[in-house]
């Protein structure tokens, strides 16, 4: 292991050590102790359907890419890949890598078995800062800070940055990618262009963002199941731009399942709406017993055999 790696379980305890501290660990503590069961349980079950929903729309893609996945074995592969995902560091690298390795080992060809992976984290990511960037004009009348930037720009960019970035990857579909000097194809990302340019691109792409889109609600609701059991009654748009940098924060592959950087992220941004330190970083938190809870349910299944995954044609 390098040195990188060994740091970053540290590193992450430090950061998480510093924001409980800044949130006061009484005042914390306190919190979450009244925490609702109920909507603790409702955000359970958001998460858990999030994931299970991750799994399905990753076996779709891996169908559509020429491999023949059982539901079983997707969330079974998905699920294990969560709990190395939480005691990796290197947040999210870690678990998509095992998936990879799951896919590869199973007979699907490497660059296909990667792409599958790389194709359905990206999808996720474009979906979540799709849906910030339209919420964010709707949850600037929230803010208890004065905004830096006017308020016509950013209904401007809540209008205009879904659509760049829902119509940009149709362009690696449709336009194949040249050397505009020599005509020739441009290296790695020509051969993923290549892989990506089949019959039902277009479909599978619909349907991939269709279901990240269900895949990005039921992670939002979870968030917002979790601040509403510590009694935070904040407008759902508002938890759809909140969530979009905490999401990408926790992804960030410099900590461990996204702790220190999560709750960092949660205090930061949901302080502009006037949400105290303390239930800000609850939240936070609550959503990673969330995962975690998860990723234990994935580690007892790491003790199972893979299913067989039989490739079509």
């Amino acid at each position: 292991m390098t040195r990188g790696a060994l740091l970053r379980p540290v590193a992450a305890c430090v950061l998480l050590a510093v924001v409980v501290r800044l949130a006061d660990p009484w005042s914390l503590a306190d919190v979450l102790l009244r925490a609702d069961r109920d909507w603790l349980l409702a955000g359970l079950a958001a998460a858990l359907l999030s994931n299970v929903a991750s799994a399905l729309r990753w076996r779709a893609l891996t169908a559509w890419l020429g491999a023949t996945v059982s539901p079983l074995f997707a969330l079974l592969t998905y699920f294990r890949a969560m709990s190395l995902n939480a005691l990796l560091p290197g947040a999210v690298v870690g678990g998509d890598l095992y998936r990879a390795l799951a896919l590869r080992k199973a007979g699907l060809p490497a660059l296909d078995a990667g792409l599958s992976v790389l194709l359905d984290r990206v999808s996720g990511l474009w979906m979540l800062l799709a849906i910030g960037a339209v919420a964010a004009p709707f949850a600037a009348g929230s803010l208890t800070v004065a905004l830096r930037a006017p308020a016509a720009l950013i209904d401007l960019l809540g209008a205009t940055v879904p659509l760049l970035l829902l119509v940009a990857p149709l362009l690696l579909i449709a336009r194949p990618l040249t050397d505009v000097h020599r005509g020739r194809p441009v290296g790695a990302l020509a051969r993923i262009q290549s892989h990506v340019r089949r019959a039902g691109a277009l479909q599978q792409y619909a349907l991939q963002m269709g279901a990240s889109l269900v895949v990005q609600a039921l992670s939002v609701g979870a968030l917002a199941c979790g601040g509403r059991a510590l009694g935070l009654d904040l407008p759902g748009l508002v938890w759809v731009a909140a969530a979009a940098p905490i999401f990408l924060m926790a992804a960030l592959p410099v900590s461990v399942g996204g702790w220190g950087t999560r709750e960092a992220a949660a205090a930061a941004v949901l302080a502009a709406f006037g949400v105290p330190a303390a239930e800000a970083v609850g939240a936070a938190l609550v959503y990673g017993v969330f995962g975690l809870l998860q990723a234990a349910l994935g580690g007892a299944l790491l003790a199972w055999q893979s299913q067989p995954l039989s490739r079509a044609g």
